[in-house]
């Protein structure tokens, strides 16, 4: 179905839409069984599977006019695939959700699809089912499924003091992007896409497993904020040094135009989805991150420091605050 075909969801029905969208999904080796039977069958080589959910409503974390369907579905499959980064895994399969009203044009939740499968298929992995209903506005959940390849997870609760705290990927474009757009604007072209569709290091997660990371999170709400998880999880501070944070000339001139501090998106911007991870003092940091503090005790009191103030505000995006 091309975008011109003006057929809306509710002429085309919810069987026809699911035929349209499973047309040309693509076969993948975990995939032993996909759309077509009540579930999908997803190989588990090594006996454990992870497995996250994310989603996305229309108005709150993406909007019609400011991104396409594909853009759109490349974000969706981004939140999720990136959660599957962060403890170490390679994403197997994605099982999406979809809700819409029924005046959509048809055209548009396949290209929405596309975009799911265009990201997920960027790292191997392929859509094996899911469900669609008619909705107020249009909603995305994606849950996506990994395999840690016979690793251990990384979990959040392994940071300990003396360990060095690394990002991979890149923070503050997104929420750049978003004040840019949100002020009526379209450039530096190069923030704005960072919000339409984000670019996690996916691979930088399995990599940092394999060279003995001690925690990792994928940074999705803002750095202070999910460096706070770690820390609570952990039971430690950790300090991040501005020092080492990058600021890109498009993110301090936009910033300067705004008159603001660009550390302020850098520190509490979200939807990059950049991996922060610590690593022990004894363990060679992977080229794909960047040193920006340390892991200090936390004596009974766990939280974030930048530039070894501590940082009271949460900082970041709360669903409900």
């Amino acid at each position: 179905m091309s975008e011109a075909d003006g057929a809306s969801l509710g002429s085309v029905g919810e069987f026809g839409l699911i035929d349209r969208i499973t047309t040309d999904i693509r076969a993948f080796p975990a995939v032993l069984l996909g759309p077509g039977d009540d579930t999908a069958i997803v190989a588990a080589p090594f006996g454990s599977v992870l497995v996250t959910t994310d989603v996305l409503v229309e108005g709150h974390h993406f909007r019609r006019d400011w991104s396409t369907a594909v853009d759109i579905g490349r974000k969706a499959a981004a939140a999720s695939l990136a959660d599957i980064a962060a403890m170490g895994g390679v994403p197997t399969a994605l099982v999406v959700g979809f809700g819409a009203p029924s005046d959509l044009p048809a055209s548009w939740a396949v290209s929405c699809s596309a975009g799911l499968a265009q990201e997920a298929a960027s790292m191997g992995a392929a859509i094996v089912g899911g469900d669609v209903v008619a909705a107020e506005q249009i909603i995305v959940s994606v849950t996506a499924l990994g395999d840690l390849q016979g690793r251990s997870a990384v979990l959040r609760s392994g940071a300990r003091p003396g360990d060095v705290l690394a990002l991979a990927g890149r923070v503050g474009w997104a929420a750049a992007g978003l004040a840019i757009l949100t002020a009526g604007f379209r450039s530096p072209k190069v923030l704005v896409d960072a919000h339409r569709f984000p670019e996690p290091p996916y691979g930088a997660g399995p990599i940092a497993a394999v060279a003995g990371a001690s925690a990792m999170i994928d940074v999705s709400d803002g750095l202070i904020a999910d460096a706070r998880h770690i820390a609570e999880a952990s039971g430690v501070v950790l300090d991040i040094q501005t020092e080492f944070l990058a600021l890109p000339e498009a993110l301090r001139s936009t910033a300067s135009a705004f008159g603001i501090d660009p550390l302020q998106w850098v520190l509490t911007g979200g939807e990059d989805h950049p991996l922060l991870a610590t690593f022990p003092p004894d363990r060679s940091v992977p080229a794909d991150f960047t040193v920006i503090g340390a892991v200090r005790d936390g004596q009974g009191k766990p939280g974030v420091a930048v530039d070894g103030e501590s940082a009271s505000d949460p900082g970041g995006f709360d669903h409900f605050r």
